[in-house]
């Protein structure tokens, strides 16, 4: 009989390791998986636990795409600044840009998928555009003055060119479900209750998208985290090439009104 302690186990669904191999989703990752599953097809199937289908790969790794923008925005900024001043700079650059586009850009994915999924939760849908404009006006109107997330864009005034490319692809793969459908509607009829029109922005419609692929909402802003980490290394690799962070830094340094906290 041994005497060995026993080694505490903490098996999971997503896979193991032993000496000799790595099993993930059930397939033998060196063998079966490296060389042979795109990285948004494995990121899909860690997430769903199933293996998503090539149409559902395919608007998936769309919204990848769109997401992984790293225009000259605050969050980009925050992570060439940090890159050029902080202590383990390469990690705290990628945490800043993280955290930034994490909870302002990067919500609004989240925001609207979630917004949407509420929206339907229990509702019949319509079974036209019109039934779908009317359902819309009445969610529009719902949100009384509040914010509607997915609506408006500070560059894209009149449209970003994201969208419409991303529900194009949703619907040639046949995967263009109710949340497209009433985040399209909610583009026809807002202006009638807001009184401004606003362009359905590429965050709000990648929310959609995720949501109709049936992936779970409350991790939609992780997917966006995901995509934008591939933007925040390009920012940094062109900090390398090209740096600005210092010009940045002085430009809102220099500019800054000091008020005192007392007044």
């Amino acid at each position: 009989m041994s005497t060995e302690p026993a080694v505490p186990s903490f098996p999971t669904s997503l896979g193991t390791s032993t000496a000799d191999e790595i099993r993930l989703l059930g397939q033998d990752l060196t063998a079966d998986l490296m060389g042979k599953v795109g990285f948004g097809e494995l990121a899909f199937w860690l997430v769903a636990l199933r293996r998503p289908t090539p149409s559902e790969t395919r608007v998936f790794e769309a919204v990848l795409v769109a997401l992984a923008d790293h225009g000259f925005t605050p969050t980009a900024i925050a992570a060439r600044l940090t890159y050029l001043s902080a202590p383990d700079s390469l990690q705290g650059a990628l945490a800043a840009g993280l955290l930034g586009g994490g909870s302002r850009f990067l919500g609004v994915t989240e925001d609207c998928g979630m917004f949407l999924h509420e929206a339907l939760e229990g509702h019949e849908l319509p079974t036209d555009e019109a039934g779908w404009d009317e359902f819309a006006l009445e969610v529009v109107r719902g949100v009384q003055g509040k914010y509607i997330p997915g609506l408006g864009h500070p560059v894209h005034k009149v449209q970003d060119p994201r969208t419409p490319v991303l529900i194009g692809i949703a619907r040639e793969e046949g995967l263009e479900g109710p949340h497209l459908e009433l985040f399209q509607a909610i583009g026809r009829v807002h202006d009638q209750v807001l009184g401004r029109k606003l362009p359905l922005n590429g965050a709000g419609v990648c929310g959609a998208a995720l949501a109709d692929l049936g992936l779970p909402v409350e991790l939609l802003r992780g997917f966006a985290l995901l995509a934008r980490a591939a933007g925040l290394l390009g920012q940094i690799a062109e900090e390398r090439r090209r740096p600005i962070g210092m010009d940045a830094y002085l430009t809102v340094d220099r500019n800054a009104v000091y008020v005192d906290p007392e007044s």
